[in-house]
C-alpha cells in the first residue's frame, strides 16, 4: 500500500566542471567531440515511444564549419504531427495518475543519467551543433538543465503540500490535477536546458507534450529525449517531432485537445501564436495556458562611481559570451563621459587576447552565430552603422562565412539614443553603447527605460548605494532580471528565477515553483463531515 508522504529537500546546483589544461574532463568532452564530429547519425520522429521516419530529410550542420554534416533527421508531416496528438492523448490518464513522486523519480534519473553516464554527450552534441565553447555548454547541458530536473522536484513538494484549512465540521483538499489536454513546447537553438526544462516542467506536473525542437538544435535535443527515454518516461508522454514549426503549428492549434504552449523564441513568433489561439478559443476544451519567454534588449546601465575594469569586464562577457545569442546578453549600454575612455580602453586591451574560431579548440572564446539568417541579419545591422551617420563602429566590425558564420565582436557608438541598434533586438554579438553626461544620470534612467519595448534583464553599476537604489526603483518594470554590479546573463536555477514581462514574455519564471503552476489546474474538494438536516438560519427566529 503506497501511503508514504515523501518530500524531495533542496538540492544544490550541479558542480560546474572547469574544462582547464590536464583536467580528466577535458580529455574526455574532447573525445567525445572527436566521435561526434567523425560520425553522421540519423535522427527520427520519436512518437509514442517509437521511432517515426518520413523520409523527408534535413541536415545537421556546424555553425563553425557550415558544410560539415553531424546528422541527418526525418522531418514531420501532418500525418505525423496528428499521430503524435493521439499518442500523447492516449499516454494522458496512465501518466497524470501516476503517483507524482514516481514521475518525480524519473527526472531525478534524467538528472543523473545526464550528470555522470551522458555529461560529455550531451555537452558535445550542444557544442558541435550550436557552437558553443566548453564552458557555456557546460552551464547549459548539463548544468542547467540538471539543475531545472533536481529543483522542479523540489519545487513539486512544495506545491503538492500546499492544502487548504479544514476544520471539525469539513475536510478541505486541493487536488493538483494536469492541464485537460496536452502542451506544446516549442524550443529554442540556444540552451538545451531550456529545451529540456520547456517539456518537464508541464510532464512533472502530470501533462504530455508534443514537442518541436529547433531545427539548429535537433542534434542535442534529439540525446535529450534518448535519455528521458532511458529515465523512463513512457511512451507518448513527450513527443519529438523535428521538421517545420508552422506544420506542427497548423495541426496543433487545431486540435480541440490543445491546452497550453510552453515557448522560448521571437516576440513576434509568440504575438502570432496569441492571435491564433484567441481566434480559435471557442474551439477547445479549456482556455489555454500561454507561457512565453520572447525577446530582450539588455541593458548594462553605469553611474559614474563604477569601477571602470568591473564595468569592461561585465560588458564583454555580457555581451559576446556565446556570440550575444542568449536572450539575456548585453545589447545595450549607457556609459557616462567620465568613464567611456577608461571602459573602452580596458574592454580593448582584453579583446587583444581573445580569439576567434572552431569549439573543438578549447582556446577560442568566440565562436560562429548559429546560423545563415542570422549571420546576414546581424551583419546587416554592422553595414548600416559603418554608413551612418549617426554611429560609430569603435570594436570589431568584421565578418567572414565562407567557412563558419564568424562575427567578430563588435561595439557600435550610438549618436542618438534611438538608433536602431539601440532598439531593436539583434541577437548577435554587437553591443551599442550610448554615452551620456554625467550629470544627466536621472533622465538617461528614463531614457533606458522607454527605449526598448522589452523587459527582460538589466544591470546596473555603481558603487554609490543611492545612485543604485534609486535605480532600482527608476527602472523597477525595465528588467524581470535586474543585477547590481555584474553582467545581465547568467541566471541560475533556485537561484534567479528567470523571465521578463512587457515583449519579453509572461514572466513565469523558470527556474522556481512560479512556472510549475502554471502546468495544473487545481480542484477544491470539500467534505462535510455531518450534512444539515434544516434549511433556515438563526436569523429567521
Amino acid at each position: 500500500m503506497n501511503n508514504q508522504l515523501f518530500h524531495f529537500k533542496q538540492p544544490l546546483n550541479e558542480p560546474i566542471y572547469s574544462y582547464a589544461p590536464g583536467t580528466p574532463e577535458r580529455a574526455a568532452l574532447q573525445a567525445e567531440l572527436e566521435k561526434q564530429y567523425n560520425q553522421v547519425i540519423e535522427i527520427p520522429l520519436i512518437i509514442g515511444g517509437k521511432e517515426v521516419k518520413t523520409g523527408k530529410m534535413g541536415k545537421v550542420v556546424m555553425p563553425t564549419e557550415h558544410q560539415h554534416v553531424l546528422a541527418n533527421y526525418h522531418q514531420v508531416t501532418e500525418k505525423e504531427v496528428k499521430m503524435a496528438i493521439d499518442a500523447a492523448m492516449a499516454a494522458k490518464k496512465q501518466w497524470e495518475e501516476m503517483p507524482w513522486v514516481e514521475r518525480a523519480s524519473i527526472m531525478m534519473k534524467a538528472a543523473e543519467l545526464m550528470s555522470k553516464k551522458y555529461r560529455y554527450v550531451i555537452s558535445a552534441a550542444t557544442m558541435l551543433g550550436q557552437g558553443k565553447s566548453p564552458f557555456q555548454a557546460e552551464i547549459d547541458t548539463p548544468c542547467e538543465c540538471i539543475d531545472f530536473l533536481r529543483f522542479n522536484a523540489y519545487f513539486a513538494s512544495q506545491i503538492y503540500a500546499q492544502q487548504p484549512v479544514s476544520d471539525n465540521t469539513t475536510i478541505n483538499r486541493l487536488e493538483y490535477r494536469p492541464l485537460e489536454g496536452f502542451v506544446y513546447a516549442i524550443t529554442p537553438f540556444n540552451f538545451t536546458a531550456i529545451a529540456a526544462n520547456l517539456n518537464i516542467a508541464p510532464a512533472l506536473m502530470g501533462n504530455v507534450t508534443i514537442w518541436k525542437p529547433a531545427t539548429t538544435a535537433i542534434l542535442s535535443n534529439y540525446y535529450l529525449m534518448l535519455i528521458f527515454k532511458e529515465a523512463g518516461i513512457p511512451d507518448g508522454v513527450i513527443n519529438f517531432l523535428p521538421g517545420s514549426g508552422a506544420t506542427i503549428s497548423n495541426v496543433v492549434f487545431n486540435s480541440p485537445d490543445f491546452a497550453g504552449v510552453h515557448f522560448t523564441g521571437s516576440t513576434e513568433v509568440f504575438n502570432a501564436f496569441w492571435s491564433t489561439i484567441g481566434a480559435k478559443i471557442n474551439d477547445y476544451k479549456t482556455y489555454p495556458k500561454i507561457v512565453g519567454e520572447t525577446g530582450g534588449k539588455d541593458f548594462i546601465f553605469a553611474h559614474h562611481s563604477s569601477d571602470s575594469r568591473e564595468l569592461a569586464v561585465a560588458l564583454l562577457r555580457g555581451a559576446f559570451e556565446y556570440q550575444g545569442q542568449k536572450c539575456s546578453a548585453a545589447s545595450r549600454s549607457y556609459i557616462p563621459k567620465s568613464l567611456w575612455e577608461e571602459t573602452i580602453n580596458h574592454i580593448k586591451e582584453m579583446m587583444q587576447t581573445v580569439k576567434m574560431g572552431d569549439v573543438r579548440d578549447f582556446s577560442n572564446f568566440i565562436n560562429a552565430v548559429i546560423d545563415e539568417k542570422a549571420f546576414d541579419s546581424i551583419t546587416g545591422y554592422i553595414a548600416r552603422a559603418k554608413a551612418s551617420p549617426n554611429a560609430e563602429i569603435v570594436l570589431g566590425g568584421g565578418y567572414d562565412k565562407s567557412v563558419g558564420y564568424f562575427i567578430e565582436p563588435t561595439i557600435i557608438l550610438a549618436k542618438t539614443p534611438d538608433y536602431e541598434s539601440m532598439v531593436d533586438e539583434i541577437f548577435g554579438p554587437v553591443l551599442t553603447v550610448y554615452i551620456y553626461d554625467d550629470n544627466k544620470y536621472e533622465e538617461t534612467l528614463t531614457l533606458c527605460d522607454q527605449t526598448s519595448a522589452y523587459a527582460l534583464t538589466g544591470s546596473i553599476f555603481a558603487r554609490d548605494r543611492y545612485a543604485l537604489n534609486f535605480a532600482m526603483d527608476k527602472l523597477r518594470y525595465s528588467a524581470g532580471n535586474f543585477y547590481l554590479n555584474d553582467k545581465c546573463t547568467g541566471a541560475v536555477v533556485g537561484n534567479q528565477p528567470f523571465g521578463g514581462a512587457r515583449a519579453s514574455g509572461t514572466n513565469d519564471k523558470a527556474g522556481s515553483e512560479l512556472n510549475l503552476y502554471r502546468w495544473i489546474s487545481p480542484r477544491t474538494i470539500k467534505e462535510t463531515l455531518v450534512p444539515p438536516v434544516n434549511y433556515g438560519y438563526p436569523f429567521l427566529g
